[in-house]
């Protein structure tokens, strides 16, 4: 299912800490695109800085960039492959994602895995972010649900 030129935009959606970052090391090679807020984040942020639980003005810098990559890689899907970590799309953001053919990869481990991992190593605020991540996935038709990409 390839978008234009046969290049692929892949969204990796899944919960916090479900292993989406994972799953693109796995799957990207060195001259593909690879959008994802938290390496966003610690690109744009000095020495030490966290790789998650990062600060309100420094995640909002990161998100205008992100926006901007995303836009400005959307118009070369001819000539490369691009990875972007979207957790909770929208349905105006899916419409888009489906405008340009992109395969849609889930990335869940299971939602007591997601939990455990995010109480070692993130924020509790994205207990909130994973609980309604399922939630609205508990309220889906179950052919609406894009199919995970394998069991992690």
């Amino acid at each position: 299912m390839a978008a234009f030129g046969g290049r692929v935009l892949y969204v990796i959606t899944g919960p916090p800490a479900a292993g989406k970052s994972s799953w693109i090391d796995a799957h990207a090679k060195p001259e593909d695109v690879v959008i994802d807020l938290d390496r966003i984040t610690v690109a744009l942020t000095g020495p030490g800085a966290p790789h998650w639980n990062h600060a309100p003005l420094q995640h909002r810098v990161a998100q205008r960039a992100r926006y901007a990559a995303i836009d400005e890689a959307l118009q070369h899907l001819d000539q490369l492959d691009v990875y972007l970590i979207h957790t909770m799309p929208s349905g105006k953001a899916m419409a888009k994602y489906k405008r340009v053919k992109a395969r849609i990869v889930v990335v869940d481990p299971g939602e007591a895995v997601v939990m455990q991992r995010i109480e070692a190593m993130r924020s509790p605020a994205m207990e909130r972010v994973a609980a309604r991540w399922y939630n609205a996935r508990r309220h889906l038709p179950r052919e609406a649900m894009p199919q995970a990409s394998r069991r992690w």
